[in-house]
């Protein structure tokens, strides 16, 4: 399994989104427990979650226990995976998603994720999602409060702009913000500037939704037809040809896919050794609907 830099950790290149298990369309508790072992037994060490990924309501939390639950049953290291979740976004239960920084809410938040995963400290939290109702500085400052605590380890933004990570940066101390992740695929690619700067930073840039608007065989071929053409001529999947596009992008890039399925993620470690070509990636490059 090759390796990237987190923070002060050092994880698998691939990581595994927990999303799909908790949403909407979710699958029974045992595929979803089956398909973290599964990552896990590949090699995976970074496990992406977050409490609002849930139904809501009630539910929240969902990906969180569930994550606990699979490392639990795992006869692997646990200690050796990196579990990242978040807080600031919610579900109120109606389908809607929500924001709340809330400085106390925050800390409750919190404390909430650390009992759903059963640990004194959480691996990586992540700031989810800004709130137009609260300045980013002041919500930042939480968790750096959370990370002098020792409540956390490392702290990561998500959804953030290149102002907003020079922001962080600075309220957090040197070396203290480990990650961004940011929506970033081929047709979704707002973030390469901010892909970028975390090259230069030295940060760990987690693409979310590595697959998000490529769509079916159809949709490619009109809108992205330069990656079905390269998936065609390696005999691999899109999905692999989309992850080694990222991963060619700089060491500091670690694509989180959503799985929830055993064959899903399983097919998105391919992408590891799946070598493209310089004129390959240019292509790619160029291949932006």
């Amino acid at each position: 399994m090759q390796q990237r830099k987190l923070g002060q950790r050092t994880v698998s290149a691939i990581g595994l989104g927990e999303m799909p298990m908790s949403i909407e369309g979710r699958p029974d508790e045992r595929q979803a427990i089956t398909t973290i072992h599964a990552a896990l037994d590949a090699g995976v060490t970074l496990i992406d979650t977050a409490d609002a990924y849930s139904l809501g309501g009630n539910d929240t939390g969902h990906g969180e226990e569930l994550v606990a639950k699979a490392l639990a049953t795992w006869g692997g290291d646990s200690d050796a995976v990196l579990v990242a979740t978040k807080g600031g976004h919610l579900r109120p239960g109606d389908g809607t998603w929500e924001v709340n920084s809330d400085p106390d809410y925050l800390r409750q938040a919190c404390d909430a994720s650390l009992h759903r995963l059963g640990v004194e400290s959480i691996g990586l939290y992540q700031y989810h999602r800004p709130d137009p109702k609260v300045p980013y500085e002041v919500a930042v400052a939480v968790f750096r409060e959370l990370l002098d605590a020792g409540k956390v380890q490392m702290v990561g933004i998500s959804n953030a702009n290149v102002d907003q990570i020079d922001l962080a940066a600075s309220i957090l101390g040197p070396g203290n913000l480990a990650s961004v992740q940011n929506q970033f695929s081929p047709r979704f690619r707002s973030s390469l500037g901010e892909l970028e700067h975390c090259g230069r930073l030295g940060i760990a840039f987690l693409p979310w939704s590595p697959f998000g608007g490529i769509g079916n065989a159809d949709t490619l071929r009109a809108d992205h037809p330069a990656f079905l053409r390269v998936a065609q001529v390696h005999d691999v999947s899109v999905h692999q040809v989309v992850l080694a596009w990222m991963l060619a992008k700089g060491e500091q890039v670690i694509p989180i896919p959503g799985a929830s399925r055993v064959a899903s993620i399983e097919d998105c470690l391919g992408a590891l050794s799946l070598k493209l070509t310089a004129d390959e990636l240019d292509e790619l490059d160029r291949d932006e609907h």
